[in-house]
């Protein structure tokens, strides 16, 4: 049962919404129509309440040294105002959790500063590996989360919508934001941090706001969204289109008994930087290797030929020999066939090759195809 709610759960209630455990919060999984938000996200907007997601502030003079030793990514680099993707990584190379760290203004001269975001159910086991990784360094670890609420504006016109609550001197501000950037802009009278990134495979934006303002600023987009197609989306509908967009989820295609090269996730992982991580010599030893994992297997996506879907746990076969598991799976409402990620032998993840999928005792005929299954014209 979940033990935590959101500073907007009374606005999910007005709106009807049906409620889920997840990572110990109770979340909305859907208003009226989960294939609607989705459909909604594509083709005009949806939004989303991410407040389950923790905030971890990472502040000092060596915070820069602290993060590129904590995490598998180089985020000394990264500029000011941007953002970086990136694991936080066991001593074998297993993954903690996949999280976003955001560079921010220094509050003072030889101070850096970071926002760190982790997943909603692991942000306090984030939280204490950070406090723990710090011994040693000129560094202070504070967690906002309980304080903080996050909401996400995700669709085609997501822009114009955040634009009606910004005043008209900061318009340029939002206009020429980056994607994986963030700046602090006045939303609906408030300064707050707004960045530019999302889950959704879409443009969009994400609003960091204290918990007590968030309601407000919840219904102030619902009403600068009329005209624009926004309506509220569950997470239904945030699983669909981040599976589309080919993006992992932890607990599904992330966890400890995964390393970054069998997640697809290779890039992320900076062996050149100078210094060293938690995890360097172990996912060092994997990518020397040349397989995916110590058990030969890789993330992939699969289409289904026929009408019935895949879902996370059933069997991936070749020839009638098990070669792997399916992570996650569902009919893709944007594309109109079945699609899923799964974890297959090197052997068979070339896109192209034709296994099958044990379908509650019937084997079902899935291609591999390359990431991600859907990709937005811009």
């Amino acid at each position: 049962m979940s033990e935590n709610y959101t500073a907007l759960y009374e606005q999910h209630k007005k709106a009807g919404a049906s409620f889920t455990d997840f990572g110990g919060w109770q979340m909305p999984l859907k208003y009226e129509s989960e294939l609607a938000e989705h459909h909604a996200v594509r083709k005009s907007a949806g939004l989303f309440d991410l407040s389950h997601m923790g905030e971890l502030w990472v502040s000092g003079p060596e915070a820069a040294a602290f993060l590129d030793y904590a995490l598998v990514g180089k985020l000394s680099a990264v500029a000011v105002g941007k953002a970086k993707y990136s694991l936080i990584c066991n001593t074998d190379g297993g993954i903690i959790d996949d999280l976003i760290s955001y560079r921010r203004p220094a509050p003072e001269e030889g101070i850096d500063k970071y926002l760190v975001v982790p997943n909603a159910g692991n942000a306090k086991v984030v939280a204490a590996a950070l406090l723990e990784r710090a011994a040693g360094f000129d560094v202070v670890v504070e967690d906002a989360s309980a304080e903080t609420s996050l909401i996400a504006v995700q669709g085609p016109n997501a822009e114009a919508i955040l634009l009606k609550l910004v005043p008209a001197e900061q318009h340029a501000l939002v206009t020429e934001l980056k994607y994986y950037a963030a700046v602090e802009v006045s939303i609906n009278g408030q300064d707050l941090l707004l960045a530019r990134t999302g889950y959704t495979g879409e443009d969009g934006f994400e609003i960091y706001i204290p918990n007590v303002d968030a309601a407000g600023l919840w219904e102030a987009l619902l009403e600068a969204g009329e005209g624009h197609g926004l309506i509220p989306a569950g997470l239904a509908a945030r699983d669909s289109l981040r599976l589309e967009a080919g993006m992992p989820l932890y607990g599904n295609e992330l966890s400890r008994h995964v390393n970054a090269y069998a997640a697809g996730l290779g890039p992320v992982v900076s062996l050149a930087k100078e210094s060293d991580f938690i995890g360097r010599d172990a996912l060092t030893a994997i990518k020397a290797a040349g397989v995916g994992s110590a058990l030969g297997q890789k993330l992939v996506g699969l289409k289904g030929t026929g009408r019935r879907a895949a879902r996370a746990h059933y069997s991936v076969l070749k020839d009638g020999s098990l070669i792997g598991e399916v992570t996650s799976g569902q009919p893709s409402p944007t594309l109109g066939y079945p699609i899923a990620l799964a974890y297959v032998d090197v052997e068979h993840s070339e896109p192209g090759t034709i296994v099958d999928v044990d379908l509650r005792g019937k084997a079902e005929p899935f291609e591999v195809v390359g990431l991600p299954f859907y990709k937005r014209v811009k």
